[in-house]
This record gives C-alpha cells, structure tokens and sequence, in this order.
C-alpha cells in the first residue's frame, strides 16, 4: 500500500523555492555552496521540473555543467515528458545543448525527443549530426521506464 508523502514544513517548502527560482536565474554562487553541504542535485518541483532543466530552460550553461558534476541526471524528464535537452533546443541555447551533451544527455530521451525538436524547430543542419554522434545517445531511453 502506497503511504502519503509526509508533510514538509514551511521552512522546506520556502527553501525548495528559493533553489528553483536560484536555478532559473542562474544563481552559481548559491548552488556551489549548497551542492557540496548536501543539497539533492536531482530535486524536482512540483511540475517534474529538474534543476536541470529549469536552468537549462533558461540558458545557465555553467549551472548546467555544476549540476551534473554533483550527479544531477542530464535526462530527467519532467511530468509532460520533456528532457532539458529538448527545452534547449526549444530556446535555441547552444551553450546548454553543449553542456547536456558533454554531460550525457540523451537526444533520443523524451516527448518529443531533442532530435525531433531540431527537425520541428529547423535546427537539422546546426544539431542533427551532433545529436546523431552524442556519447549519451540511446543510454537514457534503455535505461527502463521513463
């Protein structure tokens, strides 16, 4: 039988918060400090949204490479199955689609798919070979259920 989540206290919730906003606006300096003494690189909001992927989403190279360095999953998938790669793709970051490829990212990962973004968003002839070879291509997919 599946248990209710416990409750957090406010003081959680308020935190939690403060990291995602941190991760939106690209905050380094917060996650260089609260990576280290323990903070959940994976932690998701209540959208499935990584920190990854709202950093990734909002152009954060830097906190992209910072994140996975601390183990942070380049292809987790939020709750409408989208993969920080695929989002961007979506806002044409280069700089992000760089570091989630170096960091293992999945092209293939997601709904839809960060190769099948390019094609939608007439990126083929920038990302589509790059995709093609990526280290992490088809790793994430095979991984089990998604």
């Amino acid at each position: 039988m599946d248990q209710p989540a416990p409750e957090l206290p406010p003081e959680a919730i308020a935190f939690a918060a403060r990291m995602y906003n941190a991760a939106r606006a690209g905050q380094m300096d917060i996650f260089e400090q609260a990576l280290p003494a323990g903070l959940p690189a994976n932690m998701t909001n209540e959208k499935g949204d990584s920190l990854v992927m709202l950093a990734a989403y909002h152009g954060h190279a830097p906190l992209v490479r910072l994140l996975i360095q601390h183990g942070a999953n380049p292809n987790s998938l939020n709750d409408r199955g989208q993969s920080p790669l695929a989002g961007a793709v979506f806002k044409n970051e280069a700089d992000v689609i760089e570091a989630l490829l170096e960091g293992g990212a999945d092209p293939d990962h997601g709904t839809p798919s960060a190769l099948e973004a390019v094609t939608l968003f007439k990126q083929e002839e920038k990302w589509k070979a790059r995709f093609e070879s990526a280290p992490g291509r088809g790793k994430a997919a095979s991984g089990g259920s998604s």
